[in-house]
């Protein structure tokens, strides 16, 4: 019996022990996966990952850099905005005599208005009905308050644009952005005088709204359609006609023009595009003798004002010929559709206006034009526009 009982309590020893070792085992087991645990948040909290890198610093540097991104973008679009209207000017047809806008009506009185210094060599452009039709003088009203007279030297009714000059240098002038690149929605900045020289270089921002509209109003009895403009909601009042409208990167897109005073946030600018040939001839020769085919057309957007019946997809209206022209001697007719001149196909007016600034008087070209469904090509010499 004593044997026996021996044996026994030697088994339940050895037994006790089995599960004591395995006790110990588990409980090395949670010890060593709680430590695994806790270096690993030790090294989220310190922010150090297998490789050494900082997680959670290189994400707050990732937050402060957006942070400082947003700040640099104002800033650039602050610094923007300073160097684009160190070129805009004030535009009068009257000289001001230093009274308040307020109390002398300035801006129907004066005729003021902005403009765009567009070479050191004291080219400035802005609308026609700032400053005057070509042969017509006013004044330029600089940065620092000096006045200056100005000639206008080019002008185009049509487009609504002049181009004057005065007799001074320029540190400053606009850089010219690509007016047929620019999108719906894309942010834009109009600058300009927009009551007068007490607010000059008032900034407002906005959008495109939309491109290629056509606007039609009344100037005493005749009916004055504007084609090709860039529609947008930054505000434009009466002074900032002739001023620019920039994009994000201060490029000057367009020239403001008009808006529509029924409706707000309609404001209109001629694209820059238009008069790029001009301008780069004005810099390079210091004059320009512009080429005419002789004719007024009308894009398809004009159509539906002029005739309901006429359906256009493509092309040029011609609605006037000069009887003088080469184009009239050429058998070209009131009523004919010119989709192409040389290679280049006509979409807009403002096409065919880019190609032929591009040539001199007397220089040759072909139309293709469209008559009763046949296409017909004739070949015209461009003479010289008269005024």
């Amino acid at each position: 019996m004593k044997v026996s009982y021996e044996a026994g309590k030697s088994k339940r020893n050895r037994k006790k022990l089995k599960w004591i070792i395995i006790l110990i085992f588990m409980v090395m087991g949670v010890f060593f996966v709680f430590r695994v645990y806790g270096d690993i948040n030790s090294q989220r909290i310190s922010g150090v990952d297998s490789q050494g890198t900082s997680r959670i610093e290189a994400q707050r540097l990732s937050s402060e850099v957006t942070g400082q991104d947003e700040v640099s973008n104002s800033q650039d679009v602050s610094l923007i905005l300073e160097n684009v209207t160190r070129s805009v000017v004030g535009v009068s047809k009257l000289k001001n005599n230093g009274n308040s806008v307020f109390l002398s009506d300035g801006v129907n009185q004066m005729g003021i208005g902005s403009g765009i210094i567009i070479s050191e060599k004291g080219y400035i452009l802005t609308n026609e009905h700032v400053s005057g039709s070509k042969g017509s003088s006013c004044y330029v009203t600089v940065e620092d308050g000096k006045q200056y007279s100005g000639s206008v030297v080019w002008s185009d009714s049509s487009l609504d644009l002049a181009i004057l000059k005065v007799n001074m240098k320029f540190l400053d002038f606009c850089v010219f952005g690509n007016s047929d690149s620019v999108t719906v929605g894309e942010v834009v900045y109009a600058i300009g005088n927009p009551i007068g020289f007490e607010f000059q270089k008032t900034v407002t921002s906005g959008i495109i709204s939309a491109k290629d509209r056509t606007v039609v109003f009344k100037e005493g009895d005749e009916e004055i359609y504007l084609s090709n403009l860039i529609q947008t909601d930054a505000t434009i009042n009466p002074g900032n006609s002739g001023g620019p409208l920039i994009n994000a990167n201060g490029e000057v897109i367009g020239i403001n023009t008009v808006k529509i005073t029924s409706a707000d946030g309609m404001g209109f600018a001629v694209p820059i595009n238009c008069i790029k040939p001009i301008l780069e001839r004005f810099e390079k020769e210091g004059k320009f003798e512009e080429a005419s085919i002789g004719i007024f057309a009308y894009d398809k957007n004009v159509i539906p004002y002029l005739n309901t019946r006429l359906k256009m997809d493509t092309g040029i209206y011609v609605a006037q010929i000069s009887l003088d022209s080469s184009a009239y001697k050429s058998g070209l007719q009131i009523g004919d559709v010119i989709v192409k001149i040389d290679d280049v196909q006509l979409e807009r007016m403002c096409d065919l206006r880019e190609y032929i600034y591009q040539k001199r008087v007397g220089d040759r070209v072909k139309l293709t034009i469209l008559r009763n469904n046949k296409n017909i090509e004739l070949e015209v010499e461009l003479v010289r526009k008269i005024y």
